[in-house]
Formats: C-alpha cells, structure tokens, sequence
C-alpha cells in the first residue's frame, strides 16, 4: 500500500487500544499514531467501557484478552450484545485453537497472537478499516454487487443486510461464512471444510463452533429456523445452502 493510500485510509480513524501491559500499549501506540491514525488508550475494560458510551467515537478497537477486571471475550461479547459493532481485532498470547475460538465467536473479526508482527498487525487494521470505510461510502467501491435469497438482500460490498424490509447487522465472521455458503451453492459442505476455509483452522475437533453459527445464519435468514429451508443439515455429512 502507499503512502498515500495509507494515508487517505487512516483520515478521521481513531482507534482504542485495550491494553493493560504499559509498555506494549505504548509501543501500539506510538505505530499506529505514525502509520496516521488517533489513538487513546485503557487499561482495563471498565475503563474503555467508559469510553466507548459515546456512539461512533472510534473506528477500531484492539483489544487484549487477559485484562485484569474482565476478559476481552466478554467486553468484546457485550459490545455485540448491545447492537455496537466496531471492528474489533483481539490480540492476546493464547494461542490453542479452543481460545481463537472463543474471540471469533465472541464477535472478534480479527485474532492475533502475541508475540506478534508490527506489519502484521498494521495490514490487519487497514483491512478492518477499509471494510468500515466502504460501509459508510459505497458509492467509491467498484464492487456493489448484491445476492438475494428468500426475502433475503445481501451486499457483501458494503455489508448491508435486509431481511424484507428490516436492516440487519452481521459481525465479519457471520459475513465470511455466509459468503462461503453463497460461493458454493447445492454442494454439501463438511464441518471441517467450514473450519479450514472459513475459520482458516486445521484439524480441529470440535464441530460445535461451526453448528452455534449455522444456527446464527438460521436465526438471521429463515422465517422459521426451526425448519430452515436455505442452511440445510445433510445427516453424517454437513449443510447444504439452498438459495
């Protein structure tokens, strides 16, 4: 990326950096205001809970996950829970599948663990805000293509989502599953299929992680999730989207 597309992305982004460790919250700092954008700092989740009442203040968040008065999966789970929906990238130095897990499912659209590459984490931010940016602005995306199921209205562009005529809100997670099942319509799809291409997890175990999010696209899309019609259970196999 160039400087100046660097730049032009970073104008009016101000991201918080939830971080107890002193040190390491001053060095994020300190990168992230070069590479452009405003930054604040907290120490604990009651603190950034504080700051985070007022609606749109920042763009980003990165969040560590061992804090000293709650877990970032919680903070970041009751962000969700309360219709918030700024990106969140977590960072934190466990690093078992299990806990990637858990802060995807907690809402997280980015996962990385400590130690860490600056560049790494940098580009990580910039496609998390790029992502916002074409949200508010899809006019300047080339991409404005929609796909429609059901009652249902997806752009995967500017991520809006209408289920007749409600708006709904999906994390970055719910948006690449969904677009998985759109690539790859009437095939079915393994559980573990799911989590290497979506997750990007190999060998892992566990098939509940992918049925909890099934069962989100259900509760979002079908009229009855009970009996769902387009995210289909194939028996011993995986699921099936039927458009």
């Amino acid at each position: 990326m160039t400087e100046r597309a660097t730049n032009e992305l970073a104008i009016d982004s101000r991201i918080l950096v939830i971080e107890d460790e002193e040190h390491l919250a001053a060095g994020l700092k300190l990168n992230l205001e070069l590479d452009g954008h405003a930054v604040d700092v907290a120490g604990t989740a009651k603190e950034a809970a504080q700051l985070l009442l007022c609606p749109d203040r920042y763009q980003l968040l990165v969040l560590d996950v061992m804090l000293p008065d709650v877990s970032g999966f919680e903070l970041c789970s009751k962000l969700r829970e309360s219709g918030n929906y700024v990106p969140v990238v977590m960072l934190t130095a466990r690093d078992a599948p299990e806990d990637r897990v858990c802060g995807l499912e907690a809402g997280a659209d980015d996962y990385l663990v400590k130690p860490f590459a600056l560049d790494e984490l940098l580009a990580r931010i910039r496609s998390c805000l790029r992502r916002q940016a074409w949200a508010k602005n899809p006019e300047q995306t080339k991409e404005t293509a929609t796909f429609a199921f059901g009652q249902n209205i997806v752009n995967f562009a500017t991520h809006e989502v209408k289920r007749g005529e409600e708006s709904l809100r999906l994390t970055q997670l719910e948006f690449d599953l969904l677009r998985y099942f759109v690539d790859h319509p009437d095939r079915v799809i393994r559980r573990d299929e799911l989590l290497e291409k979506v997750w990007k997890l190999r060998n892992y175990a566990s098939a509940r992680t992918v049925d909890n999010f099934i069962s989100r696209l259900r509760r979002h899309f079908e009229e009855e999730p009970s009996t769902p019609v387009h995210f289909v259970s194939v028996r011993g196999a995986g699921y099936r989207f039927l458009p």
